[in-house]
């Protein structure tokens, strides 16, 4: 194809697609956010000139353009007249404010963490019971074991570990990436709780932790959704009760415990 031949106009769309019009310029912002991706170009960066991305993304020049003014004014590209194109540096969002100035020893906080991982995990565990593979299923209870062996022997960073390993697991299974990368950023904070407001869990807690994480993985295996959402409902009131009187024990001992 030419430049003269690459057309401002409409994408075509495949017969019988009955999705109607798309502005050049809307594919060629999709194409470009696919490129970004494509070649793993972080914040910061700097993309091709507009000539050679619509030679990379097979548009007009006109319609790149565009594109590009798009995605700058959509925060996903910076434009430095002179310089060049970038890849721009995400806004402070209200989530990234909550996460720099999270204090792991305010036990206000600690309760919206733990209320916002009830929310998200007890809908983890219903869609890894409803969407898991074979192989989630068996990640999600090698988790469960490991935590169990752990339990026994009352190893604290062996089971810190499995703990992790089982609810990366299970948000794994949903098979929903958000959902993953939220998860994980969840357990980052309370390892923060943990490091800074706990010196760790008794022996005896570990075992009931470990034999919760069982049944939660026996309920994704058998793909039980409801069973595998109160389980989790009960797993993290538990970790929240425990978490709150251990705080209130060791840093505001004036708190009555609950």
């Amino acid at each position: 194809m030419t430049r003269a031949a690459r057309s401002t106009a409409p994408t075509p769309q495949p017969p019988g697609d009955a999705t109607g019009y798309r502005p050049g310029y809307e594919v060629a912002a999709e194409r470009i956010l696919e490129h970004l991706i494509l070649a793993g170009l972080e914040p910061g960066a700097r993309l091709p000139t507009e000539q050679e991305l619509a030679d990379r993304v097979g548009m007009s020049r006109t319609v790149v353009r565009e594109a590009v003014k798009i995605l700058s004014a959509l925060g996903r590209l910076s434009v430095h007249k002179g310089r060049g194109i970038y890849v721009a540096q995400p806004d402070q969002s209200s989530w990234q404010h909550s996460l720099t100035h999270f204090l792991p020893a305010d036990l206000h906080q600690v309760d919206e963490l733990f209320e916002f991982r009830r929310h998200l995990e007890t809908t983890t565990a219903r869609l890894a019971a409803q969407r898991a593979t074979p192989a989630q299923v068996g990640a999600v209870r090698s988790a469960a074991q490991q935590s169990t062996r752990a339990a026994r022997q009352d190893d604290i960073d062996a089971f810190s570990r499995a703990d992790d390993a089982f609810h990366t697991a299970i948000a794994t299974a949903t098979n929903n990436s958000f959902l993953a990368a939220t998860i994980d950023t969840l357990r980052r904070l309370q390892h923060q709780v943990t490091a800074i407001g706990l010196a760790g869990l008794a022996g005896g807690s570990l075992r009931d932790a470990a034999a919760q994480h069982e049944a939660i993985a026996d309920a994704v295996a058998t793909g039980e959704p409801a069973h595998a959402h109160t389980l989790m409902a009960r797993h993290i009131d538990r970790t929240t009760h425990q978490f709150r009187r251990e705080i209130r024990h060791r840093i505001a001992p004036g708190h009555p415990n609950d």
